[in-house]
């Protein structure tokens, strides 16, 4: 099978215009149903699945997100490579509406836990990277040469949601140095690690959160414009970056398991390793 590329689409990019020969795989999944129909097709001859990340139409709020389910299908395709678009709220004045954050870092104010271990099988990945360097930079140098407003490097905040934050919180973590704030994606980051796929986030500026006291306080209106001018920049991004991606998924986070398991592989559930196959079938 060849290695393809994922891109989950955030709010705004709920589609690939450009993918040909496009085709719909329904892909049920040990946790579930992914957040939609997952569309394949290629771009400059490369293989690539999408995802929305919310569903058509934006139907799932943030903490109903069935992570596991779109990282393990997207997995199961094949995928080895996956460009997270998502949208940001600012906290830091150098970062403006539809300027493109590619963070590097995060910072987890949830009360979540993801993770496809466990039920006998015991793995502790790496994380103090959490961002594939080598496809961030990728990303900058794309965004760069198309002259789009990108600043490279940031730490993204993420919290639970589905409300925005108060002033006090948002101040907090400004003060803290945190540079973009959202609902979804260090959960997208910390599975694609365990999956052993490269990961990287095209982060989107919609607002300045509501630290900014000469501005309005954020709402879902006031983004809607932004939203769709972000779609669009980041539909030129990826279909620009598509053909630089590696033919080969030779990087350091495409061998992320392997000083990962505590468990013995002798002691492994069949019943584990059989839900995790896509995940760790070169360990199979």
């Amino acid at each position: 099978m060849q290695p393809a590329i994922g891109v989950i689409g955030g709010s705004g990019l709920y589609q690939i215009d450009s993918l040909v020969n496009a085709t719909e795989h329904h892909v049920p999944t040990p946790f579930g149903l992914p957040s939609d129909v997952i569309v394949g097709g290629e771009l400059a001859g490369r293989k690539i699945y999408f995802v929305p990340r919310h569903g058509s139409g934006h139907r799932i709020l943030p903490h109903e997100l069935p992570h596991r389910a779109n990282i393990w299908a997207l997995r199961s395709l094949g995928v080895r490579w996956i460009i997270c678009v998502t949208a940001v709220g600012s906290l830091q004045e150098r970062y403006h509406p539809r300027h493109i954050v590619l963070p590097d870092q995060f910072f987890d104010r949830t009360s979540q836990i993801h993770t496809f271990f466990g039920g006998g099988i015991v793995a502790h990945v790496t994380f103090a990277d959490p961002i594939s360097s080598g496809l961030r930079h990728l990303l900058q140098q794309v965004a760069s040469e198309l002259e789009m407003p990108v600043h490279d490097g940031g730490t993204y905040v993420n919290m639970d949601g589905p409300q925005f934050s108060t002033r006090a919180e948002s101040e907090t973590n400004r003060r803290l140095g945190f540079d973009i704030i959202g609902m979804t994606n260090l959960a997208e980051a910390k599975l694609a690690r365990e999956a052993e796929i490269a990961l990287a986030t095209v982060a989107m500026v919609t607002d300045f959160d509501c630290w900014k006291t000469d501005e309005a306080p954020v709402t879902s209106d006031a983004v809607v414009a932004h939203l769709r001018a972000n779609a669009e920049t980041a539909k030129r991004l990826v279909a620009e970056a598509v053909p630089r991606i590696p033919l080969e998924p030779d990087w350091p986070e495409h061998r992320a398991l392997d000083t990962a398991f505590v468990t013995a592989r002798e002691l492994w559930p069949a019943e584990t390793r059989e839900r995790l196959r896509p995940i760790l079938s070169r360990f199979l």
